[in-house]
Parts: C-alpha cells; structure tokens; sequence
C-alpha cells in the first residue's frame, strides 16, 4: 500500500515539494481519470494542481483539459516538470493577468494556451446596505479585514497602522475576521523570490497569533476585535456594517476574492498593489492602494478615507459598478463559454 505523507512533509528541494509530486494524491487522481473515461466528459477544469494532468490525459486522450490557476505554481516549481506536464493542456486560465502574464513569459511556446478569467462574485447577494447611507453619522467609524490569519496576509502590518490611526482618530474600530493558520513555509516563503516574502521567514521560529496578541496593548485591546471563522453566507452582513475594508497582503496575492465582496457592498477598500489585486481595486476611483509591509503608508490612507465622507462614498458607489460590470457571474459565465467555443467545445 503506498503512504502519502502529508504536502508539508518536504522533499528537501524547494522546487521539488512533495505537495507537487506525481505521487501526491495518486489514488485520487486515478480515480477521477477512470470515472472521466467511463463518463465520456467533454471537458475537464483542474485547479493548481498540475500533476493531476498527465495521469487523466493518459486515461482520456480526447478530453479537453483546462488548468485553472490561483496561485503562482507554475512558475514557482521547477520549470521541466511543469512544462513537460503542460504539454497535455489545451487551455490554462489564470485569475488574473498578473498570473497568466507569468506563465506566458516562463513558458512562450504554451502563451497561445493561457488567458484569464476573473473570479466571479454573486452581485445579487453582496449588496450594499439599504442603510448604508446612514452609516456617515455613526460615531463609531468601523475597519474590517477578512482573510487567514497568516503572515503574508499582513495582519501584523495592520495592526501597526491601526495603532498609528487610533492616536489621530480615536472614534475607530477594527474587525479581523478569519481562521488561524500559517500556511506552511513550503507552500509560500520557499518557493517566492519577492524578498518581502522571504522576509515572513522570521514568523515562523515564533507563534503569529502571540505576535499579534503582544501588539495589543492598553486601549488597542479595546478597538480590535478577532471574530475567528466566520461562515462565507454570513460574511455579507460584515461588509455591509464596515465603513472601510483593509486588505494589506504582503505576498504576491494571485487575485483576492474580499475586495471583490466588499466593492460589491459599496464599502471602499485600501490595499497592496501585489499580484493581481492591482487589477481588482481601481486605485483612486474604486479605493486606495499602499505600499506592501509599510504600516505607515497604510494608516494614512486609512485616516485620509475616515476624514473624508464624500470620498467613501464615492468609491464605495464606485466599487459596486466595477463589480457588476467585471466580477458577475453572469459576466465571467459569459466569458467561460467564449473560451469553451474557442477550444471546439460544444460544437
């Protein structure tokens, strides 16, 4: 019987990580081969796991293989094995330029084969607060992030700006709502050469979650709030109840789903230019973006929106029309069956 051992269990080359074997999650991925052969399926959508492809490629010669990506795997792990396993790929779509860009230019002789696709959101259910306009006379202004309490989420970096906002604009409240967890260093520190990331490595000789406790101290302790998981059909009423969302990510984030909900409730968001988040947050029209890991670029940011109500209210309005126009599931449904059509699927 073979013994998987667990994605973070690393094989000593970081390019070569266990999590990226052909042999992590074989019996999965053979099972799923099989059942694509005895369904006769079209059409196949994979995510981030690129091993997955030759083993349902030699079970299904005519099926037509797509590899979504959401991270930057692809040109993170050694170049030869992923380009020998992209070679059985009819079309792999990034979420965003940021990460189809990277693919093309790692791998030219594949570029005719990537293109993005946003991620979508139901715009039918994030939707601004029918009180919404009330919240401008709210003593009390509130900050909301929503992520993994993890390093290269920057929560410690928000911590510090608020610390540095709450000496300016005392009436302020932040909200930090998400599950505990560093992800493990094999899956994000090793493998990234932006040195802002390789910087995280420090986090993890110590407890995150201590470190973000010790920042709160005298009043702060009073001001943020940790809410810990929170169901994702919950999550609307945060949005709708916050004046500001923050998104400081410090690693190159591939897309970023919360600033597409919170646009979408007409809530304005301050975040770091990284990944693709650039191409999600319109800097100056739908939010603000700062510079990666610099708490005090971020506070003033923070205090420029809670000064000024008819900018929040502008980019919040802003926002909303963005993601109704983009980030639809009608519209990104619409742009799917235009790539399908392109690949000969359903003709």
């Amino acid at each position: 019987m073979l013994k998987l051992l667990p994605p973070w269990v690393g094989s000593g080359n970081p390019k070569h990580p266990l999590f990226a074997s052909k042999l992590y999650y074989l019996g999965y991925a053979l099972q799923v081969a099989i059942d694509l052969r005895k369904q006769q399926c079209d059409v196949v959508h994979l995510f981030n796991f690129s091993q997955f492809v030759p083993i349902i490629r030699a079970f299904n010669p005519h099926l037509k293989i797509i590899l979504r990506m959401s991270c930057e795997w692809l040109t993170q792990l050694d170049h030869s094995m992923i380009q020998q396993r992209l070679r059985e790929v009819d079309l792999l779509i990034g979420c965003s330029d940021y990460i189809t860009e990277k693919t093309r230019n790692s791998f030219p002789e594949f570029a005719n084969r990537c293109q993005t696709l946003l991620n979508g959101r139901d715009v039918n259910y994030f939707v601004p607060s029918k009180s919404q306009s009330k919240t401008a006379t709210k003593e009390i202004k509130k900050l909301l992030f929503i992520g993994r309490i993890s390093p290269e989420k920057g929560v410690h970096v928000l911590l510090d700006a608020f610390a540095k906002v709450v000496e300016s604009y005392p009436q302020v409240q932040l909200e930090i709502v998400g599950s505990r967890g560093v992800v493990p260093k094999e899956f994000m520190v090793e493998l990234s050469d932006n040195p802002l990331v390789q910087s995280l490595a420090s986090f993890y000789t110590e407890d995150y979650w201590s470190h973000l406790q010790n920042k709160l101290t005298g009043e702060l302790a009073k001001k943020v709030f940790f809410s810990g998981y929170t169901p994702h059909f919950e999550l609307v009423n945060r949005y709708q109840n916050s004046d500001i969302f923050i998104f400081p990510s410090v690693w190159d984030e591939p897309s970023g789903n919360p600033p597409i909900e919170a646009m979408a409730v007409g809530v304005p968001v301050i975040s770091t230019p990284t990944g693709g988040t650039a191409e999600y947050v319109a800097d100056g029209k739908t939010g603000l973006l700062v510079e990666p890991g610099n708490a005090t670029a971020l506070a003033a940011a923070i205090l420029r929106l809670l000064e000024h109500e008819d900018l929040r209210k502008a980019m919040g309005e802003a926002g909303r029309q963005r993601v109704v126009a983009l980030f639809s599931w009608e519209r990104v449904v619409e742009d799917l069956l235009c790539k399908y059509e392109q690949l000969g699927i359903g003709d």
